[in-house]
């Protein structure tokens, strides 16, 4: 197993225990975040970059996968087109992290959580984002309204992250 964290910060010498952000999520202890290989193209994104990204499961059905991807690709990362400036001129940094002192915080996101500090074992660029995309075979996908896409994904059998959906735009009336 590997594990990652991505950023747009370049430097990253040792990544210390924080709080979360998100008040949603448990405050205590201070964690370190980490993700794995599997989910570490979700990431490939401006931080603020709303997105949709969801991939094929054992129980994903032949009519799911016809519905959500347009091509042989099983994983994909959807975004709204007044990021695709953004993410063509964004360089993130990607540090591999020693995994000794993390735990599994979700399976179907690959999130993983240390109370220690740790310090990267490599540091990796990423310049060309939807490049980088490509590489790990992520289908993308741009729509003006990630609200319906996201709806939709919640109720099939796919996994899927739904990350910054607070930055979205919102065409959809309620």
């Amino acid at each position: 197993m590997r594990l990652f964290h991505v950023s747009e910060e370049p430097d990253i010498e040792i990544f210390l225990p924080r709080k979360p952000l998100r008040k949603d999520l448990k405050q205590e202890p201070p964690l370190v975040w980490a993700l794995c290989e599997r989910t570490l193209p979700n990431f490939f994104t401006p931080r603020n970059c709303p997105r949709v990204t969801f991939h094929a499961t054992e129980t994903t059905t032949l009519a799911e996968e016809n519905r959500f991807f347009a091509t042989a690709s099983r994983h994909a990362l959807w975004i709204e087109p007044g990021w695709v400036e953004t993410m063509a001129s964004t360089v993130l940094t990607v540090y591999e992290l020693p995994t000794a002192s993390f735990v599994l915080q979700d399976a179907t996101a690959g999130y993983y959580t240390s109370e220690e500090s740790v310090r990267p074992l490599a540091v990796y660029k990423i310049e060309d984002l939807f490049k980088a995309l490509k590489t790990f075979d992520i289908e993308v996908g741009i729509t003006e309204d990630l609200h319906p896409l996201a709806d939709a994904v919640k109720t099939s059998n796919l996994n899927f992250s739904l990350c910054r959906m607070g930055h979205a735009n919102r065409k959809r009336s309620r």
